[in-house]
């Protein structure tokens, strides 16, 4: 027996989808402006400088997260969840160093965070996508 589905018209999903691709990124980037704003100034005074900074940095985040969302979809499905895992990797690493952290320590934990991305999302890339990138149902 089928299952019936709600009617609702296509246009509605197709303008939940426009909004939703719109404002994901700038309200990703806010976020992550905020956070490396707060890292860097560790409890201190807000200042124009750390306002200014979470604003570059969010810019910045949301620059290349278009980049890596217009980008990754077209690769096939090892070099798109390298690329989701660097991107991933070098986010979470300029947050770390932002704490005062050594270079060393905020390397080697974007690198921890950039190989727990690749694994989980090659694994999904290989169980959803053929060879060619198509998706498998």
């Amino acid at each position: 027996m089928a299952h019936a589905t709600p009617g609702y018209p296509d246009i509605f999903s197709a303008r939940t989808h426009q909004a939703v691709n719109r404002t994901l990124p700038v309200l990703l980037g806010l976020v992550y402006g905020f956070w490396a704003a707060a890292n860097r100034r560790d409890g201190g005074p807000i200042t124009g400088w750390n306002v200014l900074f979470g604003f570059v940095t969010a810019l910045a985040f949301v620059v290349a997260f278009i980049g890596v969302r217009a980008l990754a979809p077209r690769l096939k499905r090892e070099l798109h969840a390298v690329t989701w895992a660097s991107f991933a990797g070098v986010a979470f690493g300029f947050l770390y160093s932002q704490t005062g952290a050594s270079v060393l320590r905020s390397t080697g934990n974007a690198l921890m965070v950039a190989g727990f991305v690749l694994a989980v999302l090659f694994y999904r890339y290989y169980t959803h996508e053929d060879a060619a990138g198509h998706k498998v149902e």
